[in-house]
C-alpha cells in the first residue's frame, strides 16, 4: 500500500527517492496535450517538418516531457504540498520520443522550517531517465509542505548551491539538427534569431480561459495527484475554497499562447528559473508576454542560436495593461496580482542564411 504522501518531518537531507510508476509515452499523450493546450509549434505536430530537420519522428513536447517527468516525483515529494515555490536549472539533455519510458528519481537538497512551525520548505534536485537509463531531463525545485506534528524537530540543511541560470555550454543542442530546409511556411513567420533583439517585448494577443474540465485532465494526463489540484472537497476548508490549476499547465498555456511571435523557437533548451507568483482557478484567462533577456550563440554551430526569454503569465488583464510586473511603489517586489507566471527560459531558433 502506497503512502499518503510524505510531510516536512519525514525529509532528510541527502535523502535519494526512486519514485514508483514508470511512464511510457504514447502518441495519444502528445494528442491529448495539444487538445488541452492548442500548442501549434510545428515541430511537435508535424512529422514533415520534424523529419525536415532531421529528427527521425515528431519529438514530444518539452513541456509535456517536463510535465510527465515531475509527475513521478509528486506523490513522494509534493502530494501535501500547500505551494509549489519555483524551479531552476531545469535542462533539457536530449529528445524523447513516442515510445520511450520515463522513470524519475529525486535528492533532498535542503530542507527549512517556517516560522509559523507548522509549515516548511523541501528542496529537491530530480532527474528522469528513459529505458536506457539516458538522462533526458534534470531539474531544482523548491516545494512548502506542512508539518504532520508541529512539535517536531526539523534538522534544517539549506541547498549549497541553485544556479540563477543554465550556461549555455551546459545546454544540449542534437547533432543532427540541419536547418538546411528549413521550411519558414509551415511556421507562417520568416522572423529568426537574427531579428530579435534584447530588451523586444511581445504582448501576445490571445487570451485562454481556463475550465474546470481541462485542468483536471491536463493533472490526470501528468499523474500529478496533488491534493489541492485534484480533491475539491478537501481544498473547501481551505483559504482558498477551491481547487488550484497545477502551475505546471499554466507554463504550458503560456508557452501556447507565445506561439504568435515566436514561431520560429523551435525547442527549449533550459528553464533558469521559475515562480508561481499567485494562484490560478478554473474561470480565469491567461495571457502572456514574452521580454528578450539576451541572445547566445552556439559554438559548435552558425546556423542555430539561443534567445534568453522571460514569460510572464497574467490572469484576467490583456498584457499591454498591465503596468508593471510588480506592485508599483513595493520595495521588496510583491507580484502584481495579475501576474501568475515569472519564468526565464531558453529557446533555440534558425539564424538567418
Amino acid at each position: 500500500m502506497r503512502s499518503q504522501g510524505n510531510f516536512l518531518e519525514d525529509f532528510s537531507f541527502g535523502q535519494q527517492i526512486n519514485h514508483a510508476i514508470p511512464r511510457t509515452i504514447s502518441s495519444g499523450d502528445a494528442s491529448v496535450y495539444l487538445g488541452l493546450t492548442g500548442d501549434r509549434f510545428p515541430l511537435f505536430c508535424a512529422q514533415t517538418f520534424a523529419t525536415s530537420l532531421g529528427y527521425p519522428s515528431i519529438p514530444i513536447n518539452d513541456f509535456l516531457l517536463f510535465h510527465i517527468a515531475f509527475g513521478r516525483t509528486v506523490h513522494d515529494i509534493s502530494l501535501n504540498a500547500v505551494a509549489n515555490l519555483g524551479y531552476a536549472e531545469v535542462n533539457f539533455h536530449q529528445p524523447v520520443f513516442v515510445g520511450d519510458t520515463l522513470t524519475s528519481q529525486s535528492e533532498i537538497i535542503g530542507i527549512k522550517e517556517n516560522s509559523n512551525k507548522s509549515t516548511g520548505i523541501v528542496y529537491v534536485h530530480s532527474s528522469s531517465f528513459n529505458q536506457n537509463k539516458e538522462q533526458v531531463l534534470s531539474w531544482k525545485r523548491w516545494v512548502m509542505v506542512p508539518k504532520r506534528d508541529t512539535n517536531a524537530e526539523i534538522q534544517q540543511v539549506m541547498p549549497e548551491t541553485i544556479a540563477t541560470e543554465v550556461a549555455v555550454d551546459q545546454m544540449h543542442i542534437p547533432n543532427f539538427i540541419s536547418t538546411n530546409e528549413f521550411n519558414y511556411a509551415a511556421t507562417g513567420s520568416a522572423k529568426n534569431w537574427d531579428d530579435f533583439h534584447v530588451n523586444d517585448e511581445i504582448n501576445h494577443a490571445q487570451g485562454l480561459t481556463v475550465d474546470e474540465a481541462s485542468h483536471t485532465l491536463a493533472t490526470h494526463l501528468y499523474q500529478n495527484d496533488a491534493k489541492l489540484h485534484f480533491n475539491a472537497h478537501l481544498m473547501k476548508d481551505t483559504p482558498f475554497k477551491k481547487r488550484l490549476v497545477y502551475g505546471g499547465h499554466v507554463i504550458s498555456l503560456c508557452r501556447a499562447i507565445s506561439f504568435e511571435g515566436l514561431e520560429n523557437s523551435l525547442f527549449t533548451t533550459a528553464i533558469h528559473a521559475g515562480t508561481h507568483c499567485n494562484p490560478i482557478f478554473a474561470g480565469d484567462t491567461i495571457y502572456a508576454k514574452t521580454m528578450v533577456i539576451a541572445k547566445d550563440n552556439i559554438a559548435t554551430r552558425d546556423d542555430l542560436g539561443i534567445l534568453k526569454l522571460k514569460m510572464i503569465g497574467i490572469k484576467n488583464k490583456k498584457p499591454d495593461a498591465l503596468n508593471s510586473i510588480f506592485q508599483q511603489g513595493v520595495e521588496n517586489k510583491i507580484y502584481d496580482p495579475n501576474v501568475v507566471l515569472d519564468l526565464d527560459y531558453s529557446v533555440v531558433l534558425p539564424k538567418g542564411k
